[in-house]
């Protein structure tokens, strides 16, 4: 396993010192960072000098590109176009974005397996019937319209009802908060709830549907029936010996699918006004900041390769069968 484990992480490392510099040339290709600053009348030509010297933007391209990577191997992710530190930008903003991936995602991880055990339980009922229709529902939703329908049909008549904010609709904290983390964890989760939700059930019914599917192939297995024969209870039977199994597939959608919630989790900060880590990417992009995108791709790719490489090992877990060469 630990060979394994060795030989994966070479490998993301390989794909991924590639993937920075596919990044790198496509986003220098594109245009001048500095473009608006150097039209404004206003800035100084010194200051654009200034700061077309601090992004190295007047170096040969492998240059420029051999100093953010050495930079990076260190930590230091370099300097976005506005002369701020981009690897402490990217931990401040990655704080906020997690808090809502994270709790989206255990969630509706837990929600997923839950409802497809019941339909697949239920397989042919009414209430199978509800929940893969529902399923299918919010997989169609795109998640921008979810977030904008929560927000008008959900949120904002609960609010009024209750005359008090159950759900905040915009923003990640309130803007005078302050004091110690314990003393902002209410605050937080007021805000959290709304958009965590939005993300739980675009997530959770995709999962759920694999897990459906997973868990009826596998009451139809031969040593499912061999069970039942011996004479043990059902509920042995099905937490023994088909959830363990059926749980092998989840576990793969879920390890592939993070980089959709992370993906899920831009346009979510967007509807719901979240400076976190995909507003701050999308405000990269459209300003042409090479370091900010890179950045994000370093994050991003590395949860991804984590969360895979954690799906191989439970896979060990789940089924004993399972080794690997």
């Amino acid at each position: 396993m630990f060979a394994y484990v060795i030989r994966r992480l070479l490998i993301s490392v390989v794909v991924l010192f590639f993937a920075t510099i596919f990044v790198f040339v496509l986003v220098a290709k594109s245009g001048n960072p500095l473009a608006l600053l150097n039209a404004n009348p206003h800035i100084p030509h010194a200051t654009v000098v200034a700061r077309e010297n601090l992004l190295h933007l007047n170096d040969p391209l492998w240059q420029r590109y051999w100093i953010w990577l050495s930079g990076a191997i260190h930590g230091n992710l370099g300097t976005s176009i506005n002369g701020q530190d981009v690897a402490s930008e990217a931990m401040s903003h990655l704080f906020v974005t997690l808090r809502m991936v994270i709790v989206a995602t255990v969630i509706a991880i837990f929600v997923a397996i839950f409802m497809g055990v019941l339909a697949a339980v239920r397989q042919g009922k009414v209430t199978d019937h509800a929940i893969t229709v529902t399923n299918f529902v919010l997989l169609a939703t795109p998640i921008f319209v979810l977030g904008l329908a929560l927000k008008e049909f959900v949120a904002i008549p609960i609010n009024q009802h209750l005359n008090t904010t159950i759900f905040y609709t915009d923003g990640e904290q309130s803007p005078t908060l302050s004091g110690s983390f314990l003393s902002r964890l209410p605050d937080y989760a007021e805000h959290t709830a709304l958009p965590a939700i939005t993300l739980i059930l675009i997530s959770y019914a995709s999962w759920a549907i694999y897990q459906r599917s997973s868990m009826i192939e596998t009451l139809d297995a031969d040593h499912v029936r061999l069970a039942r024969a011996k004479g043990l209870s059902q509920r042995r039977v099905l937490f023994r010996h088909v959830l363990r199994n059926a749980l092998i597939p989840v576990t793969t959608v879920v390890a592939l699918d993070f980089a959709a919630v992370l993906g899920g989790a831009i346009i979510t900060e967007i509807v719901f006004g979240w400076q976190g880590l995909g507003q701050w990417y999308l405000n990269g992009v459209l300003t042409l900041d090479t370091n900010v995108m890179l950045a994000y791709l370093l994050i991003t790719a590395t949860f991804v390769i984590l969360f895979n490489l954690l799906a191989d090992i439970l896979y060990g877990v789940l089924d004993p069968r399972i080794r690997y060469a």
